[in-house]
């Protein structure tokens, strides 16, 4: 290897080091803020219910339309497999377990990475290049309390309510294909569902929401805030905290999967 190519690789090396280990030092100063912003009562919570409507009114439908055709092709795969395997009575459950831990969650997370996500990031990222947030910092008040504590905690919520929407919409397409087009009899569907399923993968379902969700405002708070280079920077800064979002949720997930499953057992969550 040439001698001037070593410092190279190291500095590519370095680089998405210095970015986690900056990430991690936000993440920490984000949740220090939301505490003391609880706890000392002044939160915002005007700017927080206005992000919480935005977030809802640009989510909802995108998030059904990916829903409907994802419950389709999850019941036909499902059900093909069941048949071959003889494992027809549990189709129900098979679909169900799938949309309940694995696929609401993960169509809530990416909805709201690629839309409320991008949508923060370029508003934090034209604040930044328009010295508005210069301006807070020598006015002496606290960006991260005022402007990503919010979109945080109105993520979070638009994530677990838009989770259980997502999570019956998909449940009711799947019901639906598998008695139309598969002729499974209802009842033996909905029986293999309370069969195997448990309140604990509800709760599963819902933490992965919450968690996914502050990932998403953390991440596309932090490029927004970081954005530089005028509107070029701001559209280079979605870019990237899109694609950051999607590889950080599909890795949470992965962890959380298997966390669940050491400690609660069963098939993987």
């Amino acid at each position: 290897m040439p001698a001037h190519s070593a410092p190279r690789a190291a500095l590519a090396l370095g680089r998405p080091l210095a970015e986690v280990v900056a990430l991690l030092g936000f993440t920490r100063r984000v949740l220090a803020a939301a505490l003391g912003s609880v706890t000392g009562r002044r939160f915002p919570l005007a700017e927080t219910v206005v992000q919480t409507w935005y977030a809802i009114r640009v989510c909802t439908l995108p998030a059904l339309a990916v829903s409907v055709p994802f419950g389709i092709i999850l019941a036909l795969q499902v059900g093909v497999l069941a048949q071959e395997v003889g494992a027809v009575a549990f189709t129900g459950a098979g679909n169900t377990l799938a949309v309940v831990r694995q696929a609401s969650p993960l169509i809530t997370a990416l909805m709201l990475s690629g839309v409320a996500g991008s949508a923060i990031c370029a508003d934090l990222g034209s604040r930044r290049i328009r010295e508005e947030i210069d301006a807070m910092e020598v006015m002496g008040l606290s960006v991260v309390e005022r402007l990503v504590v919010p979109r945080m905690f109105a993520v979070v919520a638009v994530a677990v309510l838009l989770n259980g929407v997502v999570m019956f919409f998909t449940i009711i397409t799947t019901l639906s294909v598998s008695v139309v087009l598969q002729d499974l009899p209802p009842g033996s569907y909905l029986a293999s569902v309370t069969t195997l399923a448990q309140v604990s993968d509800l709760w599963l379902s819902l933490a992965k929401a919450a968690i996914f969700a502050v990932i998403c405002a953390l991440v596309a708070s932090y490029k927004g805030l970081r954005a530089e280079r005028g509107p070029t920077g701001v559209g280079e800064a979605v870019t990237s905290a899109v694609v950051t979002n999607f590889v950080l949720l599909f890795a949470a997930n992965f962890v959380i999967s298997q966390v669940y499953s050491t400690f609660a057992g069963g098939p993987i969550g």
